[in-house]
């Protein structure tokens, strides 16, 4: 007797022994074919089931750090971040911190462990800066508009809002009542709290003041200038055929960072007279275009180098270093205006607000 043979194709087949493993899965808790499609389907259409997810942001590391031990060690931060995004702007006073990512402004109270941000209605925040002066934090544009902040208060009340010059880059209140403007051609001063400005030097652009005892010191276009009558008068005390960077008030006198012109890379150093003389103090530091700012906390000098944060215990003779440089490759989307081979372009910007240290990772330019 013939045997009869029913040929089945091999794409049944298979069909044939997925369909019988089906219900093994559904009896496991999984999903079966036609479930997953349908689950697939409402997730798709229901985006509120994927938006959380979507929303979640992940700071990048290494962006901001914090040292409250004298800059001994430093802490990252970074995760308490509002955005994903590297900071533009960062801004230290006393009690308060202020942090400006692409076109939003945040602040913070600078005594918590880790700054809660919030955000900020400072007026024209795309483009605002925030100075800390006697009477307050101010707010200013590059277009000249310059607010103060109530205390007590999250109001901005405008001082000036039609300041003729453009290109504002700082404002500042002296201990004797002027307020002084710098901006990108020439300096201004005020006696009566910005209702009138005299325009009281005109070499190019100036960009940052500190004071002490009677004395100012501004950075600017041709290097380091100083003033001992109230800003009516400047005189350059630093100008080395380059510009200047950084300028801080340290213990019996000032220090200052600028652009020396014959060797090509920033300079450091401090003066114990007033600001009539000063005298390098990086030696053992390698010479770079990059380094990028100056504190003093306690009996330390603390600097940001493309090398890394170097902490200093006796006047910038000797030199430790504390935090290492930034990775040039996980902040390739930094544009500097003065990068060279020997520089990354990349380094870290030091702020202080009372007796806590910042590093903030930036762009070399000044």
């Amino acid at each position: 007797m013939k045997r009869s043979f029913v040929f089945v194709p091999p794409i049944l087949l298979i069909l044939f022994l997925l369909n019988s493993f089906e219900p093994k899965k559904k009896e496991a808790g999984e999903k079966t074919t036609e479930e997953a499609k349908s689950f697939t389907a409402m997730t798709l259409r229901d985006k509120s089931l994927i938006e959380p997810i979507a929303k979640i942001p992940v700071a990048k590391a290494n962006v901001v750090f914090k040292s409250a031990d004298g800059g001994q060690t430093w802490q990252d931060i970074s995760e308490g971040l509002p955005e994903v995004e590297q900071p533009v702007n960062f801004f230290a006073g006393e009690s308060d911190l202020y942090l400006q990512v692409k076109n939003v402004m945040y602040h913070s109270k600078s005594d918590l462990t880790t700054p809660v941000w919030e955000k900020e209605n400072v007026p024209y925040p795309k483009g605002a800066s925030i100075a800390f002066n006697r009477s307050g934090a101010m707010a200013f544009s590059h277009q000249g508009q310059i607010y103060q902040k109530v205390p007590a208060a999250k109001n901005w009340l405008p001082i000036h809002t039609n300041f003729e010059r453009t290109c504002t880059h700082t404002i500042f209140e002296t201990s004797a009542g002027a307020v002084l403007l710098g901006s990108n051609n020439a300096l201004y001063k005020s006696t009566d709290k910005g209702k009138n400005w005299k325009q009281v030097q005109n070499e190019g652009w100036v960009a940052n003041f500190v004071e002490s005892e009677g004395v100012l010191i501004a950075t600017g276009k041709n290097g380091i200038m100083r003033s001992t009558d109230n800003g009516e008068h400047w005189q350059w005390v630093i100008s080395e055929g380059g510009v200047g960077i950084a300028i801080e008030r340290i213990q019996g006198g000032f220090a200052a960072i600028s652009y020396n012109a014959e060797t090509h890379s920033r300079r450091i150093r401090i003066s114990l007279d007033s600001g009539k003389t000063w005298q390098a103090i990086d030696d053992g530091l390698r010479p770079s275009l990059s380094v990028s700012s100056i504190k003093q906390m306690g009996k330390y000098l603390i600097i940001g180098h493309p090398d890394g944060i170097f902490r200093s215990s006796d006047m910038g003779k000797t030199w430790n270093s504390v935090l290492p440089g930034i990775d040039k490759n996980e902040f390739n989307f930094i544009t500097t205006w003065n990068r060279s081979v020997s520089d990354p372009g990349n380094v870290f910007r030091i702020y202080s607000s009372g007796n806590v240290l910042y590093a903030v990772a930036g762009s070399s330019g000044c």
